[in-house]
């Protein structure tokens, strides 16, 4: 994802305008008439293709909605002192969310203006002049996309709004909430036309960051395992198995440095220092007022002590996932527990704060391993993993069947050390039914009416004929 920063702001500034006129995003749309003469050339869609990939570095922020609702909703994170409203956002964690919690409605901005990005192109190539080839790329892209943000969201939020081209504000007046049956259809039918005009890995090294053929493929199996349809599932997996390589050692994953490792699907770039896009998920994951670790500390996704035991003795990856605190500057160990992903202590900070430049990785191979265990029902995925980080393998005497006793506990296990705060946690335990019953051991969640958020209350006020999920009625 090469991106031309200077033109890509002002692209996007226009496109975050625009998409006020569509998804009931705010009561008051504003609209941009010159974006009716720009789209024309392949410059053109190129640099709205460039806006488009560039939600993502909001849409998987370290404060996005998606790593409030699979971490700050799990069992795996909590928080302490954060900046902002510390209300609203100590409510995802307490289960005590409202309809007009800003940050509910923050992040319903955030991912409709990143939908509203992807839609404009994929409405304006239609009837551009431009080569079969290059619109089926940019459809394929675009689509991909759109089916990554639609299926956190309807995740999310269950029935929401299907927005599938930009619309005008009367327009907007008129979509009301679809089942979330129509949204998974959604999804589904641009995964697999992403799926058929995606290329493979090796026509896009030089520009890392596109998705391919592959990166669909995972993301597809993932929407069929939440889907329940697990022989579609492993169809699909099978066709990514062997075409990746897990990195022998767990630790070199990660690191500034570090970037689109063989075990790398899909991964968001970063360029750290004095380059734009820069990271922030060290800072924004350090404690706040630590004054040692970083210039700022955001306090997101702090550590449970469930998390920490959750690992078995002798698992490298619970010392390379956390840190289990920090020394401060009169030389008192403070025992907050934080993520050790992302840490980058030399990030320049030429404004008082660190630009890292840690890469995010959204889809990786572990991931697609356990997902076919799950989907197939055989641990040789699954004891993969395993093996690469010397742990006895599920079904032989030393594994600790004492705690996992089944292969679908095993799976449960194993995705939360191996995938630990890497934004999957409440998702996976939704997918398999289990969020009620193992986040309640450690946080007040009350019911399955609270597995998805509220819909924000300004989106209601602006048109009260979209109704609200039931957890969050008469608030």
């Amino acid at each position: 994802m090469k991106l031309n920063i200077k033109k890509l702001i002002v692209l996007f500034f226009a496109g975050s305008i625009l998409a006020g006129c569509e998804g009931k995003l705010d009561l008051a749309p504003i609209s941009n008439s010159n974006a009716e003469n720009f789209y024309k050339t392949t410059q053109d869609f190129d640099l709205a293709a460039n806006a488009a990939f560039a939600t993502l570095y909001t849409f998987y922020s370290p404060t996005s909605s998606v790593s409030y609702f699979a971490e700050q909703m799990s069992d795996n994170a909590t928080m302490y002192n954060v900046a902002g409203i510390q209300a609203d956002r100590k409510a995802f964690k307490d289960f005590d969310l409202k309809p007009s919690n800003t940050e509910v409605y923050r992040f319903w901005q955030e991912n409709y203006k990143a939908v509203y990005n992807v839609n404009v192109v994929l409405e304006k190539i239609e009837a551009a002049s431009l080569s079969d080839q290059y619109k089926e790329s940019a459809k394929a892209q675009m689509m991909f996309l759109r089916a990554l943000y639609y299926f956190n969201m309807v995740q999310m939020w269950g029935d929401i709004p299907l927005v599938t081209s930009p619309l005008t504000a009367a327009q907007s007046y008129n979509v009301l909430r679809s089942p979330a049956s129509d949204v998974y259809n959604l999804v589904i039918s641009d995964l697999k036309y992403a799926v058929d005009h995606l290329p493979l890995p090796a026509a896009v090294a030089s520009t890392p960051g596109k998705p391919t053929k592959y990166a669909a493929e995972t993301l597809l199996g993932k929407v069929y395992l939440t889907l329940g349809r697990k022989p579609e599932a492993a169809q699909v997996l099978m066709d990514v198995y062997g075409k990746y390589s897990l990195v022998p050692n767990y630790a070199n994953l990660w690191g500034a440095t570090i970037k689109n490792t063989p075990e790398s699907i899909f991964e968001i770039q970063y360029k750290g220092g004095a380059g734009n896009p820069y990271s922030n998920y060290w800072t924004e994951f350090a404690p706040t007022e630590n004054f040692v670790l970083t210039l700022f500390g955001g306090g997101m996704n702090q550590v449970t002590d469930d998390l920490y035991n959750e690992f078995e003795a002798n698992d490298v990856r619970r010392d390379v996932t956390i840190a289990p605190g920090y020394t401060n500057k009169a030389g008192t160990f403070i025992p907050i527990k934080f993520p050790n992903k992302w840490v980058d202590k030399t990030a320049p900070a030429p404004n008082g704060r660190e630009l890292s430049n840690n890469n995010f990785m959204v889809l990786r191979y572990a991931d697609v391993l356990l997902m076919l265990s799950e989907a197939t029902g055989d641990p040789k995925y699954l004891n993969e993993v395993r093996a690469r980080v010397g742990l006895p393998l599920f079904g032989t005497a030393q594994y600790p069947a004492n705690l996992y006793p089944s292969l679908d506990r095993a799976i449960e296990h194993e995705r939360r050390v191996e995938l630990a705060l890497e934004f999957h946690r409440f998702f996976d335990l939704k997918r398999t039914g289990r969020a009620v019953e193992v986040v309640k051991k450690t946080k007040p969640i009350k019911n399955e009416g609270q597995l998805v958020l509220p819909i924000p209350l300004n989106v209601i006020q602006q048109n009260p004929s979209i109704s609200q999920n039931s957890a969050y009625l008469n608030m």
